[in-house]
């Protein structure tokens, strides 16, 4: 009898903690969806049937009439953002109380890994955004650029072994080499080959890194569910401790200090030995209401958990942008055609090698990416977490710390109000006389404000150069198996990836269309 009545109190008290906010929304006048106990509005997402993007524009487009729509991720409110004005606020001109992405709500982290400039944050973060953003550099790219063609050279040969065979290539998993190649040569000082080398420690670390077994996927949630009882387990405990072995071998290869390289471990090793900063605190004020200074350094943990970023980010990311670029070209031949003329003829201008200024002078085929990643954002959901009450007086909503901000990115990149025949794959759109303020108003392909992408011009600069690596010598065609549109996989969380994981397409090699 005691043993029942304990388990009846345990049950009452679950259900009261799970339901405790589900009348946030409700009081303040914001439309939303009735929560369910455990799941609130998210029970497709935590059953694996839905990606949290794809959540967002299911609520997006379910209330088309409102600026702000209410949700809840298990017990914790979220406000989805449907004004772009609003976006603007919390992304650029309130960032001072949305500074936070609020991937970890507490301040005690079992996880070095995640102490990166991704997810950290506050005046850590804002240390970090200062100390690396000299590494982003117009000058340092283009004294980059060498080694990326080198890595975008030998993509051709690859695809070139590839494309005789006359099968149909895994056009994700040939772009994820030549980017693992990339990060390896540029943010390691390392000759990876991971074009050419099956086993290689990079490609199963990244295989590794972004495909979640069911036990990283339960941690997952339990953290979401009862994120102050489930603080202390690891999420990236997998692969923790092969990222600092290897990370923190390339460190001592170097001698604990800049080799003269340039890549970006030299570029953090130099930054701390140049010791601490000063920077304006977010998190702590004066009286007079003026931020605090606090003084802050790198330490060798930091160090490689900001290469894991590098690695992590710019590995998922860029693969997954290219990939999908080369799929809509393969659907589209006649857009194609137009990339391919003008490949050929900015590479005949430049003695048929490329170049850094070769890949400015491709501005339809930047059209074609971007427009890739209209059509299929990378990012497709941003967030940030309330770090002061703030009221958006548009709307005369008041919103209380904690509270999670989702700007459904996806959706704003889709939504016929601002895209006409938003499905149609037309690089056109992004031409200086199309892309008008009211496109650029809701396009967030690497983020917006202070935290943006800080790789985003790296990113584009790689990215346009493995896609005219390629396109320069083959044209792609659907495979058999080739989906149109694929879905996104539902396991996908901040990095939309398509169902399955792949993208076959057929490579053939061609000849350049300058005579």
């Amino acid at each position: 009898m005691i043993a029942l009545m304990i388990f009846g109190i345990a049950l009452v008290v679950i259900y009261l903690y799970n339901t405790r906010t589900f009348n946030y929304w409700a009081k303040r006048g914001v439309k939303h969806d009735k929560p369910v106990i455990f799941f609130g509005n998210s029970a497709k997402n935590f059953l694996m049937k839905q990606s949290r993007s794809e959540a967002a524009e299911e609520m997006y487009y379910k209330y088309p009439n409102e600026k702000v729509v209410g949700f809840y991720r298990s017990s914790a409110p979220e406000l989805i953002l449907r004004d772009p004005d609003l976006v603007k606020q919390v992304l650029i001109s309130d960032f001072v109380h949305f500074y936070a992405r609020g991937f970890h709500p507490y301040p005690k982290n079992v996880e070095a890994t995640i102490n990166n400039l991704f997810i950290t944050e506050g005046d850590l973060w804002k240390m970090l955004r200062q100390r690396m953003t000299p590494a982003f550099t117009s000058g340092k790219l283009k004294h980059m650029f060498p080694l990326i063609i080198e890595r975008a050279e030998k993509l051709q040969v690859r695809t070139l072994n590839a494309a005789k065979k006359g099968v149909p290539i895994d056009a994700r998993d040939l772009m994820a080499r030549y980017t693992i190649d990339f990060i390896g040569c540029c943010g390691f000082g390392l000759d990876a080959d991971t074009l050419n080398e099956e086993d290689s420690e990079f490609r199963k670390l990244a295989f590794d890194l972004f495909n979640f077994t069911l036990k990283d996927l339960i941690i997952f949630n339990l953290k979401e569910m009862f994120p102050a009882l489930t603080q202390n387990l690891k999420f990236f405990g997998r692969v923790e401790e092969r990222v600092f072995r290897i990370i923190n071998q390339i460190i001592k290869d170097k001698g604990y200090k800049p080799s003269g390289r340039g890549d970006f471990v030299d570029l953090l090793l130099e930054y701390h030995q140049k010791g601490p900063i000063e920077v304006e605190s977010l998190e702590k004020l004066l009286p007079d209401g003026t931020p605090e200074k606090v003084t802050m350094g790198l330490t060798n943990d930091l160090i490689v958990s900001q290469t894991f970023l590098f690695f992590g980010a710019g590995f998922e990311t860029s693969s997954s942008t290219t990939s999908t670029t080369l799929h809509h070209l393969a659907f589209n031949p006649e857009i194609q055609k137009k990339v391919h003329k003008e490949i050929d003829e900015v590479l005949t201008r430049h003695n048929n090698k490329l170049s850094y200024d070769a890949i400015q002078e491709m501005t339809y085929l930047e059209w074609a990416f971007k427009e890739g990643l209209r059509v299929f954002p990378a990012l497709g959901h941003l967030m940030r977490r309330c770090t002061r009450k703030y009221t958006f007086k548009d709307i005369n909503l008041t919103i209380d710390p904690g509270v999670k901000i989702m700007v459904p990115v996806r959706a704003l990149h889709n939504d016929p109000q601002y895209w006409d025949n938003p499905k149609e794959f037309r690089p056109e759109r992004f031409h200086p006389d199309e892309f008008t303020s009211k496109q650029k108003a809701v396009y967030f392909p690497f983020g917006d404000g202070p935290r943006n992408c800080i790789g985003a011009r790296l990113g584009l600069m790689q990215s346009l150069a493995g896609l005219a690596a390629v396109l320069s010598r083959f044209s792609v065609e659907p495979a058999p198996d080739s989906v149109r549109f694929p879905d996104a996989d539902p396991l996908s969380d901040i990095v939309q990836s398509p169902k399955g994981g792949k993208l076959p397409l057929i490579f053939k090699e061609r000849k350049s269309t300058v005579v």
